[in-house]
């Protein structure tokens, strides 16, 4: 357990903790050596446990430590202390661009590209080092206030993807952008990463994730098969080249894709072009379906430019000739083989059983016998039983779990009990083992869908998921992320118990806009969002910057209701006042000389300023004589 003030290395001091996740924590530590602040990422659970995970996590860690670029979060060191395994990088004050879109929504069209510029361009430098991401996604980039992005993760990502891990968190988060190849386990190429950043770049400018699902196999199935929503169709006002970049990106057969990350990133910088307003939708020139048929496949043959590109080499070699053959063709080819070979011997089981059952027993003289029912018998019982109807009993017991029938008791035969079969069969007894104990995890930030589904399917237990209003909102959470269980870790269950699994109770509610800094933009964004009124007043004053918000009337933590009043105070410059000008001195040779007028005119003049109350004066002196 890191705890704060804690040392690592004996040189990097723990600060405080500032994000946690299913494969590692993040905290804010100190280089007491260089004097500056970092991040310190811990592995945590059965990964700092998994030897060859760590040695794989430590192996590619080091190698992305060698990518020196503007966008890409830089490493410092890799390491392990007494048996804590860490990796050190820059400190990044900004946030994700995952917390950006809950703030925001959307993005405006200009943000997406720059944000998408910035991002191919640190993937392309990866790239050319041939180092894959393998797992981006908005939660691994972050954004500065300056609007600067850092890619995060890629010692973790390239890590997990040479394991055999069950972090369901870390799937169900990395799902939404997995490309088909990954799904479907093959690969992956510089070409899985372009296909998620084709993902990203969608979910920039909807807002919305392009395919969702119960479940991460069926989101990845949907990744494999269901064509791409229409950006154009949810906003028109997008132009057709943003949306050709994404349908390029996001091209199911990675033949259509782009050839590099850099050819993308050169894309967008051209796509808000006059020359490109118009231009023709994207047409994919390969089949995006293997299933298409076989006319699609011939027509891949007969075009020599039309084979080419390995799947796993990034600098994708030109076919030389046409005896080359498809590595994907090949694919097939092997599956199609085994797919033939199974159904053979499929067949031939089917046949065999259909002989042993039912020819063989007409073909024989023998008689037919029924198995008795020997359940919930001691196992002796039963071999008397079935010997005295006639049949033969295997020596090895076999044993099973069973919460209805009592231990070392019968729980059935093979063949089953009630079946007509020819005596001299040899019959197999089943005893039971009875309760079969299940001993359960600390499922905390796993995907409750996914645990429920497992635990459901492979221990038969009853599981049902409820929300639970959150302690305290200085975590991000999932909307499926389990955050408690009704029955602790290291509990034992049997097939049948209940099991609660509790998830974020998340409801939209009014954030401290004044403490957080919000602008007037991210305010209007917000209410725009939730479908609040907006009122501003503005206030001089010199002692807040000016923009800045003063105050608002709904207090943070209020649930939000569609149509409520949100007011805001912003702090103005205050204006500056005018001098007033001295006035003008009357002539010298005539001030001495006009006393008298002086007096006159200052009576004039108070006349004048009093107005209708000197005449009253002058009436009333009138009326007194």
């Amino acid at each position: 357990m890191i705890t704060k003030g804690q040392k690592i290395n004996d040189r990097y001091e723990v600060i405080r903790s500032i994000g946690e996740g299913g494969m590692a924590n993040v905290y804010l530590g100190y280089d007491t050596i260089l004097d500056r602040n970092v991040a310190i990422k811990v592995l945590r659970g059965d990964l700092s446990n998994d030897e060859k995970f760590v040695r794989r996590f430590q192996r590619e860690a080091l190698s992305a430590s060698s990518l020196a670029h503007p966008n890409i979060v830089e490493m410092y060191d890799v390491g392990e202390d007494d048996g804590t395994y860490y990796i050190v990088m820059e400190f990044v004050d900004g946030k994700t661009l995952k917390q950006l879109l809950k703030k925001r929504g959307t993005l405006t069209l200009s943000e997406a590209i720059d944000i998408m510029s910035q991002l191919t361009d640190g993937m392309a430098h990866a790239h050319d080092s041939y180092i894959i991401h393998r797992d981006l996604k908005p939660q691994n980039i972050m954004i500065k206030d300056d609007g600067q992005i850092k890619i995060t993760d890629f010692g973790i990502a390239m890590a997990l993807n040479s394991t055999q891990l069950t972090q369901t968190n870390s799937v169900m988060g990395s799902v939404h952008y997995l490309p088909p190849e990954q799904a479907s386990g093959k690969g992956c190429t510089i070409k899985s990463d372009i296909y998620s950043m084709g993902i990203i770049f969608y979910e920039l400018l909807t807002g919305n994730l392009p395919f969702r699902g119960d479940n991460a196999v069926e989101i990845a199935l949907k990744h494999m098969r269901e064509p791409l929503p229409s950006l154009r169709e949810e906003n028109p006002e997008i132009p057709q080249s943003i949306e050709n970049i994404i349908r390029r990106a996001t091209a199911k057969n990675p033949k259509n894709r782009y050839e590099s990350a850099r050819s993308m990133h050169e894309d967008l910088l051209t796509a808000l072009d006059d020359s490109r307003m118009n231009e023709e939708v994207y047409q994919y020139k390969y089949p995006e379906n293997e299933n298409e048929g076989k006319k699609g496949r011939k027509a891949l043959n007969e075009n020599d430019d039309d084979i080419e590109e390995e799947l796993g080499d990034s600098n994708n070699n030109d076919i030389e000739n046409n005896n080359s053959i498809d590595p994907e063709l090949q694919e097939e080819k092997k599956n199609m083989r085994l797919i033939i070979i199974l159904g053979i011997i499929f067949a031939c089981i089917l046949i065999l059983l259909f002989i042993l059952f039912f020819i063989v027993p007409k073909l024989s003289n023998g008689k037919a016998a029924t198995i008795p029912n020997c359940q919930n018998l001691k196992v002796s019982s039963c071999e008397k039983k079935l010997q005295a109807a006639g049949f033969v009993v295997n020596t090895k017991i076999k044993s099973v779990s069973s919460n209805t029938v009592d231990k070392n008791r019968v729980v059935k035969t093979d063949p089953s009990s009630g079946r007509s079969i020819k005596k001299g069969t040899k019959v197999t007894i089943y005893k039971s083992l009875g309760d079969e104990k299940i001993i359960l995890e600390d499922y905390t930030g796993q995907n409750a869908n996914s645990v429920k589904t497992l635990l459901e399917t492979k221990y038969e237990l009853v599981v049902t998921i409820e929300k639970k209003e959150l302690d305290s909102a200085d975590k991000e959470y999932d909307d499926d992320e389990i955050i408690g269980q009704s029955l602790e870790a290291g509990s034992e269950v049997k097939k049948g118990d209940k099991l609660t699994l509790y998830t974020p109770n998340i409801v939209d509610k009014i954030p401290d806009m004044v403490e957080e800094g919000w602008t007037i933009s991210d305010v209007e964004a917000f209410c725009n969002k939730y479908g609040l009124v907006l009122e501003k007043t503005e206030q001089e004053t010199s002692a807040y910057s000016e923009g800045t918000i003063i105050s608002q009337n709904l207090p943070k933590g209020r649930s939000i209701v569609k149509g409520m009043t949100l007011r805001i105070v912003v702090a103005i410059k205050p204006k500056v006042k005018e001098t007033p000008k001295p006035a003008n001195n009357s002539n010298s040779n005539n001030s001495n000389n006009s006393n008298n007028d002086s007096n006159n005119n200052s009576s004039n003049v108070d006349s004048g300023e009093n107005g209708s109350s000197g005449e009253s004066n002058n009436g009333n002196s009138t009326n007194t004589e």
